[in-house]
């Protein structure tokens, strides 16, 4: 206990220890400089036959020994000492005065040697030696007031934000894993990032250069291929992603059972053409309801907010009712989404009469038809024109071609038919783009999620830019479809753009559902998100106070955020944080990590110069564009023209007629 009586004690004895040096070093001034005290008339015969018993000890033997004991006592006395602390005190002060003194100190023996009186020379050698002594006495006092404990070593708290990280590799069939380091109390170590169940779907966040495409998708592409995946790749920039899994494609294409094929929808430079509403896959009127409505809130991404609007379902019902009429009529043969978007721009009064031959949407017209009868076309316009006008922006002969083909179908994790594909997207067109593209994405969920399929890995690369909602949408395919193997990786720079786009219920539930989340730096509500996400660990605080009569620390442990969101949001490209999701039988105790990816970059140099561009299937001229356009166009009035006569020709059909009342 630091009591006054025990520092009183502790006082007294550093005093005495210090008096004791001083009296032995003047003790040895006196017996090495005694020539120099006699002339001086200091001596006598008593203190020299003092000085002799003090020498019969050994005290005097040597001419070092009794210089080293008061050195070895000042020493001893400094050690005791505690001087008042000065936290801006530097200790190359207190080192540069005590390393003068003892060298002063040391060295001054040689002014001994020198050609002089025995009175300057002691008077020399005494003064020196005692200046190095009262450095070093000087230099040892500083060093007591030196502030060992240094609070502002760690600045920014890194350290302590440190936690012990999975360093084994765990693999099986389906993982995911990423070699990766970590800091752990300042010494980096080797760590692994195991996503030992991708089916509960992996959600990449960062913001643009985070390396959310170089350090984790280019890894999921070619790992989950290389385990014998089918594969679909919505690639914003195309070929970026598309070049890799098709150079992947091509390494481990012999691992699979029944080597899969490979197919890209590009509406820029055509390679395949594929029908999205080819009639096998349309097997109810909900598919045509659930097509409808991804393609109408993916071209007025406004909407989304406004679902169950009279003016938002109207415009869906209507185009709901003109795919389904088409899947029905002749078998499908004409259900596709350019013969869709053409039949609705035809004139209500042959239009109408055509739907209402097919009972099955006559539910769905009617209420049109009736405001067309009635004379209410200022209603009836606010209900169509809509759909009419947000559809003729799809109203391109590329688009037109690739649409109206059927190279393949969409059914990519059939075990006879495995497929990867890839769709690319155009960031200058990317809302027209991306509206088709989300029908695609769509209609592939609803084939993939199935029983009984290949293990299949969908893979988006900025999500927000497509639209899948409903039931069968992204929330329910990650919600569900693990069942069924299917892995679903959704790359998105940040929450906000994913509410934006989707919605803050919708954002809200994709964000919360995924069971493995990686993400680079972000910022705002996202780095709190997934702070909070993280959870907190045992962190340890320590306090520094200083007054008059001593120092004192305090520490202490408390809970705080593992990863605070100040450190998401100032994380370096190729540096991520996360947590992995395990299964029943292969537990991961530590799901957490704050770690640095590490890639070979001359390695993925090397392998990507020597990529094989994807090759095209087909060199379609202008010409050919232009006279499908033009037939589909020609089908269609061909479809409302026999349409018509049958309904002119058959007496029963008579009631199906329409006119409108002024």
């Amino acid at each position: 206990m630091n009591t006054g009586e025990n520092a009183e004690a502790l006082r007294k004895i550093i005093d005495l220890t210090r008096k004791c040096s001083i009296i032995i070093l003047a003790l040895h001034f006196y017996v090495y400089c005694y020539a120099a005290f006699e002339r001086w008339h200091l001596a006598h015969d008593i203190i020299k036959q003092v000085l002799t018993n003090i020498g019969n000890t050994g005290l005097f033997r040597h001419f070092y020994i009794s210089k080293i004991a008061a050195l070895l006592l000042l020493f001893i006395s400094l050690i005791g000492a505690k001087g008042k602390k000065d936290e801006k005190l530097k200790s190359a002060t207190a080192i540069r005065s005590l390393l003068s003194g003892l060298v002063i100190f040391g060295a001054s023996h040689i002014l001994l040697r020198l050609q002089a009186s025995a009175e300057v020379l002691a008077g020399m050698y005494i003064s020196v030696t005692s200046l190095g002594y009262l450095f070093i006495l000087n230099g040892g006092a500083l060093l007591t007031r030196l502030l060992k404990q240094r609070l502002d070593e760690d600045i920014f708290n890194q350290l302590q934000e440190t936690f012990p990280q999975e360093e084994r590799l765990l693999e099986n069939e389906y993982s995911i894993n990423l070699p990766a380091r970590y800091n752990l109390k300042g010494k980096i170590r080797k760590s692994w990032i195991n996503f030992l169940n991708p089916f509960r779907s992996l959600l990449v966040a960062g913001t643009p250069g985070a390396g959310k495409s170089y350090f984790v998708i280019r890894h999921v592409i070619t790992q989950h291929l290389s385990k014998g995946f089918s594969m679909f790749i919505y690639d914003f920039k195309f070929p970026d992603l598309s070049i890799i899994a098709y150079n992947s494609y091509l390494k481990n294409k012999h691992r699979y059972k029944v080597e899969p094929k490979f197919y890209v929808i590009d509406f820029d430079n055509i390679y395949h053409r594929c029908n999205p509403l080819y009639p096998e896959s349309m097997t109810d009127i909900t598919d045509a309801t659930e097509s409808s409505r991804t393609i109408m809130l993916g071209l007025n991404r406004e909407w989304i907010k406004k679902t169950g609007d009279f003016f938002v379902e109207s415009p869906i019902n209507f185009l709901t009712g003109i795919i389904w009429y088409l899947r029905k009529y002749k078998n499908g043969k004409y259900c596709t989404l350019p013969h869709v978007i053409e039949l609705m721009q035809t004139n209500y009064d042959q239009l109408f009469p055509v739907l209402r031959t097919e009972p099955e949407i006559e539910v769905l017209i009617n209420p049109f038809v009736t405001a067309y009868v009635n004379g209410a076309m200022e209603q009836l316009e606010g209900q169509i024109a809509s759909a009419k006008i947000t559809m003729a922006r799809l109203a391109s002969p590329m688009l037109y071609y690739v649409l109206s083909g059927n190279d393949f179908t969409l059914d990519i994790n059939n075990p006879k038919e495995p497929k990867i594909v890839c769709v690319g997207n155009n960031p200058q067109k990317a809302q027209v783009y991306g509206a088709v593209l989300s029908l695609y994405v769509s209609r592939m969920i609803k084939l993939v999620n199935r029983k009984d399929q290949l293990k299949s890995s969908l893979i988006f690369d900025e999500f927000p830019t497509i639209y899948i909602g409903g039931a069968s949408g992204i929330e329910g395919t990650i919600a569900t479809a693990r069942g069924n193997r299917v892995c679903t990786c959704l790359a998105v720079q940040d929450i906000s753009q994913l509410r934006k786009d989707y919605g803050k219920e919708s954002a809200d539930v994709i964000f919360n559902i995924v069971g493995n989340i990686i993400s680079g730096q972000v910022l705002g509500d996202t780095a709190k998100t997934l702070s909070e996400r993280f959870g907190k660990i045992m962190q340890q605080r320590q306090s520094l106070s200083i007054n008059a009569n001593d120092t004192s620390i305090s520490k202490s442990t408390q809970l705080e955020y593992a990863i605070p969101a100040s450190r998401i949001s100032t994380l370096s490209s190729g540096e991520f944080v996360g947590s992995v999701a395990d299964n029943p039988t292969e537990k991961i105790e530590l799901k957490n990590f704050h770690c640095e990816i590490i890639n070979d970059h001359d390695a993925i140099a090397a392998e990507e110069a020597a990529y094989v561009p994807i090759p095209k299937v087909r060199n379609v001229s202008a010409q050919e564009i232009d006279d499908n356009y033009i037939q589909i166009k020609e089908e269609v009035a061909v479809i409302i023209e026999t349409e018509m006569d049958r309904i002119y020709a058959t007496p029963e059909l008579a009631h199906l007629l329409v006119s409108r009342d002024d």
